[in-house]
């Protein structure tokens, strides 16, 4: 299907300042949106809250309004500049929610606007938890025990059948904003009356907790001829229970079969598809650890900030290729601007690791409460790539920039026991170190998965690199070793600190030996095909 012809002026609708718990992944999908309208000719009004960010740089568009993401200010715009369309979807859970309540006061009815892309019926079915509830059971898809409550009593009353710990999921907010995991009636009481406050339709979820089961996500694309690909698998490090912003993720998945692999990837296809999604689309899924059974989480009909990640760890560019498919054209009409020799319906392949880690405002806030739950507390994140995990891993720690850079947090080794295993126990921000020093402690992986449920496979990993550690502690002549440190991702400053010299004579050693980074592509395609704008990483792979 061709672009439409019919509509020439777009407005795009951003996300607004960051907050805690909602981060700034949206300016960038936004960029990218607004400068592929453009590319197809059409005239482009982007109305964002934000200074601070690329998007509202009058190059990106051309009318920029830095005014309140509201539907008063924002219908003043529409009267003024008379769009054709809008885009919803582009501007995280601030800009779909805005584009809804723009729906409903009638004004964009009244000017015609339409709303391109997702239709508002495919975005209640996926943020309404009643509609989703309601969906999966049509399609015979496993979610959790549930209920969806207005009110404190049902809430309390649905807990008291079901059994405690339960979840509570308001409705259409992000990164989990007013929910949490609830342990007793008090805690479920509080966090309900927060969660319905806080909910645009007063409503909350209550689920039944499936802590410790593994979070894995799937960013897909469809376009209007019903077309679907899968972007991006991604896997949380921690299990359940924690939200995905909060977590360590891997891309792509590290831990599931085939059969698992194919299993939830045909799933999330299949509810992109029904939920008649055009554009972008992140589906999260929760597997039993110990059999095939999965449940579905829930699904963002929009851009969201797994999208971001998906896109820089493939080269994908999802907001772009998500703006063209808002406009009429279909995968199979696009060329991936990558390549520029592949369509975008070629599902990319990936030959490395990406690690995101996320960071938290702690530093700022110290007094604040560090532990992690269901309700994102972090206000970005960083992503490194590498060969192997362990190179990965490493590599996005010395990103942080938190005074930290390798697994060893100041002042853990003075805990004691039982003050480490709490620390394993209750997720904080710094769980990572405590983990790494309970493996120094000779702590088996089979025990510390026993107390956070985290999978073996990523802890055999922490304690691959904490045997690299005590490898080169007992040597500084090796180079065997220090090669082997070098390909599963240590700096030159931490091998310098193990072995108690200097940075520089720690890299004379190492050019003296030709140990050297060689530079590796980012093409969507594992170099299968020739690509015309790839990006790099620097790696130590052995020849």
């Amino acid at each position: 299907m061709p672009k439409r012809k019919d509509i020439h002026k777009i407005m795009v609708l951003g996300s607004g300042p960051i907050i805690i718990g909602q981060a700034a992944e949206f300016d960038y999908s936004g960029t990218q949106a607004c400068l592929s309208l453009k590319e197809e000719g059409y005239e482009v009004v982007l109305v964002n809250s934000n200074p601070a960010t690329i998007m509202t740089d009058k190059e990106v568009a051309d009318e920029v309004y830095i005014e309140p993401l509201t539907v008063a200010s924002v219908s003043g715009i529409l009267r003024k500049e008379y769009p054709d369309a809008i885009v919803p979807t582009l501007g995280g859970q601030i800009g779909l929610n805005l584009a809804m309540e723009l729906s409903k006061s009638g004004i964009l009815d009244e000017l015609n606007i339409e709303l391109l892309g997702t239709k508002l019926k495919s975005i209640d079915q996926a943020e309404d938890r009643e509609q989703f509830k309601q969906l999966m059971q049509e399609l015979n898809e496993p979610i959790p025990e549930s209920l969806t409550v207005e009110t404190v009593e049902n809430a309390i009353e649905f807990a008291d059948i079901a059994g405690y710990p339960v979840i509570v999921r308001p409705a259409f907010t992000m990164g989990g904003t007013g929910g949490g995991l609830c342990k007793t009636v008090d805690e479920l009481r509080k966090t309900v009356i927060n969660g319905l406050e806080l909910s645009p339709t007063t409503q909350c979820l209550i689920e039944k907790s499936i802590a410790g089961y593994k979070e894995i996500e799937f960013e897909v694309m469809r376009d209007h001829a019903d077309n679907a690909i899968v972007v991006c698998s991604m896997e949380n490090f921690d299990p359940v229970g924690i939200h995905t912003g909060d977590s360590i993720v891997f891309a792509p998945t590290q831990t599931l079969s085939d059969r698992e692999y194919q299993m939830l990837r045909d799933v999330s296809l299949k509810l992109i598809r029904a939920l008649k999604i055009e554009g972008g689309c992140n589906v999260q899924l929760a597997l039993d650890p110990n059999s095939f059974k999965y449940n579905i989480i829930e699904v963002n009909p929009r851009v969201s900030r797994s999208s971001a990640l998906a896109s820089k760890a493939t080269g994908y560019p999802i907001a772009k290729i998500a703006a063209k498919i808002a406009v009429g054209l279909n995968l199979d009409e696009i060329l991936n601007p990558v390549t520029k020799t592949t369509f975008a319906e070629f599902e990319p392949a990936l030959d490395y690791v990406v690690t995101k880690i996320p960071r938290w405002p702690f530093d700022k806030f110290n007094h604040a409460n560090r532990s992690l739950g269901t309700q994102m507390k972090a206000t970005g994140e960083v992503m490194a790539i590498g060969r192997n995990m362990e190179e990965s891993i490493l590599k996005a720690i010395r990103s942080l920039e938190i005074d930290e850079d390798y697994l060893q947090l100041s002042g853990a080794d003075s805990q004691t026991d039982s003050e480490l295993e709490n620390q394993l126990v209750n997720a904080t921000d710094q769980r990572i170190f405590y983990l790494a020093e309970a493996i120094r402690r000779e702590y088996t992986i089979e025990e510390i998965s026993e107390l956070t449920k985290i999978n073996l496979v990523f802890l055999d990993k922490l304690k691959h690199i904490i045997e690299i550690e005590m490898a080169l502690s007992i040597t500084n002549t090796d180079i065997d070793v220090l090669t082997d440190a070098k390909v599963h991702g240590f700096s030159d400053k931490t091998i310098a600190n193990i072995w108690q010299t200097s940075t520089d004579a720690v890299r004379a050693t190492r050019k003296e030996n030709k140990i050297v980074p060689v530079y590796k592509m980012v093409d969507t395609c594992a170099a299968e095909f020739e690509s015309s704008t790839p990006y790099f990483y620097s790696t130590y792979e052995r020849k």
